[in-house]
């Protein structure tokens, strides 16, 4: 299994973080992102969208569940499921859909959809670590390990 632990001092290493995932992505991989409250997934997730281009802003989509971003590498999907009720509404809104093999799924609180989402190639705990953040990353699958593999 490979591994990337860091601390993290702030919001900006947060984010850059994020950008070095982004610059080592390759299709069809799918990242699950844990960790409490505000620990920083979105940040994470502003960060790895900002380094494949988007310049808008990033929220999380805690309301909506999903929200996408058509980048020039690929399509990104940011899901947020802190308030889903039920799993069974990600059937409901096409979830198999989402991962087609050519885009890149980023998943805040996937425990909450358990079942429907396929496992993912990347394990990301962002956990509270003095006065900052730990950050670790674990590949899953084979094209997991190839993506942290190239982390710079």
């Amino acid at each position: 299994m490979t591994e990337y632990r860091k601390f993290l001092e702030n919001e900006t290493e947060t984010e850059l973080a994020g950008a070095s995932l982004a610059g080592a992505c390759i299709q069809g991989v799918c990242v699950y992102l844990t960790g409490d409250l505000g620990a920083g997934k979105t940040t994470f997730t502003r960060g790895f969208l900002r380094r494949l281009g988007h310049s808008g802003s990033v929220k999380s989509p805690t309301y909506t569940l999903v929200e996408s971003y058509d980048l020039d590498m690929f399509t990104v999907y940011h899901f947020d499921l802190y308030r889903l009720k039920d799993p069974e509404e990600l059937e409901f809104m096409g979830i198999r859909d989402y991962f087609d093999g050519r885009s890149v799924v980023l998943v805040e609180w996937p425990q909450m959809g358990e079942g429907y989402f396929p496992e993912p190639d990347i394990r990301i705990g962002i956990s509270y670590l003095e006065s900052g953040r730990e950050i670790c990353m674990t590949a899953v699958s084979d094209k997991g390990k190839k993506v942290l593999e190239g982390l710079n």
